[in-house]
């Protein structure tokens, strides 16, 4: 099986540690709610979930948008091919995966026809922690369609979507109204936070780490304090404002991390979030259910800490070990899924060759 090979694009550091902090933390999200769920007893990562609501989903999704004006102006088919039948290529097959790993839980719970009907519904409202995969592709499909109307008409109104309590039931129009303002922020800001990066990059790493922490005490304040029962974080406006600031700051983080040399595990996982994302659950869940069954003694805190490694390095030992293997379309996107570049994008390909070779 055979895949079709670019040159790779010249990578950021701070981007790739800012991808892995926000894929660690959403990782860490599904990993200690589930075992604080079994366990019934909350774990210290409770809190930093807690802490990380506000900026985590945001901070992923203002990332991921970055780096689209590079291809909204490709060819319907090219883009599509990109930023569409990509993540609809995992998305499906990691669905398949998680239907079948799931399966006996599913038949007990719901028979053989309400699970039949889950997994064909799953195609249209995006299956457990997938949803990520699926809203990137429709992401990318409205800023294209929206491209030719001016951000400041675009813009507000994903603004007002984000604020207003919409909850039908159906994530996809849920988590669109909630998440497009963040990527689509990234797209028409892509220059800005780069800048932002640039001067985060020239201040000395105390003052970096000094400004990290007033925000992290900063943050910490909205998150637990409450009016009326009610997080100040959730307030419409205040939840917009701490995510677009929570956005910056894993990105500071990023540069500092960069400039640092520390944690050069989170950039490997920043260059790999996909691997990661569609895979943890499979070493995330069979982590936590031979600890609750073998150890329970532990404790809620080091079973979630272990359980979060194993959904973190699982995929990324998997990968290495099916990457020169027929296995490796679990990571890879077969060349038999891929649609044929149109003419345009095939001439380009050939000017790309033939500079690259002068």
């Amino acid at each position: 099986m055979t895949t079709t090979k670019t040159a790779p694009a010249q990578r950021i550091d701070w981007v790739d540690y800012a991808r892995g902090i926000s894929i660690i933390l959403v990782v860490m999200l599904h990993s200690s709610l589930g075992v604080q769920k079994v366990l019934e007893d909350c774990t210290w990562f409770g809190y930093l979930v807690a802490w990380a609501q506000p900026f985590r989903v945001p901070a992923f999704f203002l990332i991921s948008g970055l780096f689209l004006a590079r291809r909204v102006n490709w060819p319907w088919r090219d883009f599509l091919d990109r930023r569409v039948v990509h993540f609809a290529y995992f998305y499906v097959l990691w669905l398949i995966i998680a239907f079948t790993f799931k399966a006996p839980v599913f038949m007990k719970e719901f028979g053989v026809e309400g699970t039949l009907r889950l997994f064909a519904t799953s195609f249209i409202d995006p299956f457990g922690s997938l949803w990520f995969i699926y809203l990137l592709a429709i992401f990318a499909v409205a800023v294209k369609l929206l491209r030719n109307v001016a951000p400041w008409v675009v813009w507000p109104v994903a603004a007002l979507l984000e604020a207003l309590p919409i909850h039908t039931g159906w994530m996809v129009p849920d988590e669109f109204a909630a998440r497009f303002v963040y990527f689509y922020t990234g797209y028409i800001a892509a220059p800005h936070v780069f800048r932002f990066a640039d001067a985060a990059r020239r201040l000395t790493l105390p003052a970096l780490f000094a400004a990290l922490l007033g925000w992290a005490l900063f943050e910490a304040l909205m998150v637990f304090a409450d009016v009326d029962g009610r997080s100040l974080a959730t307030l419409p406006g205040v939840s917009l404002a701490l995510g677009l600031a929570g956005s910056l700051a894993v990105a500071a983080a990023g540069v500092w991390m960069a400039r640092a040399a520390v944690f050069g595990f989170v950039r490997l996982v920043g260059q790999r979030t996909l691997i990661v994302y569609v895979a943890f659950f499979l070493f995330m869940a069979t982590a936590r259910t031979i600890l609750v069954k073998v150890a329970p003694w532990l404790g809620a805190d080091i079973i979630s800490t272990i359980v979060l490694a194993a959904a973190i390095t699982g995929p990324l030992v998997m990968h290495r070990m099916v990457r020169n293997t027929p296995l490796r379309f679990l990571f890879e996107r077969p060349a038999a899924f891929h649609l044929p570049p149109s003419d345009e994008r095939r001439m380009e390909r050939r000017v790309h060759d033939v500079m690259k070779h002068a």
